[in-house]
């Protein structure tokens, strides 16, 4: 009886700490995740839903977002950052509809591998929009810029923005955008421990050409699992559009299934 015992108690132990050092590493990850610039390979796969365009008009949009890190040297990092938008939207444009993939942009920041004195973790880089659309869902046009992220991260809280500049430098086609964009995301999270962290951002954009905002803030919530043997963050949540042209989206929701390969 006493072995059994013994036994038995070896073996909670065993589990405890096994589950302890997952609940660990889940809880790095997510906190990983809320940095933009983090040296962390992941893959999103972001689903959004947007209603309600004009009368009764929504948007399907999928955007594959991976996220790759390499090491520069001891001290900087460079992180690509790719945003490919898979659109469908019925009566967006009223009485049509159109379905394809939309225009590419690409990030590229150079940030330093360890943060500063005052906890500051930065990035900046360029950003280029590449016309990989179909025809009705492009802007016909280059368009490049600046881009730059700054955060904080203590204890369970990470703070920040992200913000990018783009101006059309080069097109083809008849219907060439003129392109001179500002996005502005300033973005709080706050873990929860097991994995767990909500979060709320706003999205907003500036058009300095027709000069009007769109700003849409987002609530989410995410959790960090492992299925099989591969690591996935799982998030969903709402937003809801602050400010936006007349016809706009009313409100919206968001899906989030991101692969992630920790080293």
């Amino acid at each position: 009886m006493n072995k059994a015992l013994c036994l038995a108690a070896v073996l909670m132990c065993s589990w405890n700490a096994h589950a302890q050092e997952g609940t660990e590493d889940a809880d790095a990850l997510a906190k990983a995740l809320a940095n933009p610039v983090a040296a962390l390979i992941s893959v999103p796969f972001q689903y959004n839903y947007d209603r309600t365009f004009g009368e009764d008009g929504d948007r399907h949009l999928l955007n594959i977002q991976p996220v790759i890190p390499f090491s520069l040297n001891e001290n900087w990092n460079i992180i690509s950052r790719t945003i490919i938008p898979l659109t469908y939207q019925d009566d967006v444009v009223p009485g049509s509809d159109q379905a394809g993939l939309g225009d590419v942009v690409q990030s590229i920041f150079i940030s330093p591998k360890e943060p500063t004195a005052g906890g500051l973790v930065w990035g900046v880089g360029p950003v280029v929009m590449l016309p990989t659309g179909t025809d009705d869902l492009s802007a016909d046009t280059w368009a490049a810029g600046p881009t730059g992220v700054a955060l904080v991260q203590r204890g369970r809280w990470t703070y920040g923005a992200l913000v990018n500049h783009l101006v059309d430098v080069a097109g083809h086609g008849t219907r060439r955008a003129d392109i001179s964009s500002t996005m502005l995301q300033p973005f709080v999270t706050r873990g929860l421990s097991g994995g767990r962290t909500v979060a709320v951002n706003l999205e907003s954009t500036y058009d300095w050409k027709a000069r009007r905002w769109l700003v849409p803030i987002n609530l989410q919530y995410s959790k960090v699992v492992k299925i099989g043997t591969q690591q996935v963050s799982l998030q969903g949540g709402l937003r809801s559009y602050l400010e936006g042209p007349s016809g706009g989206p009313d409100w919206g929701l968001r899906f989030n299934v991101t692969l992630l390969y920790p080293k």
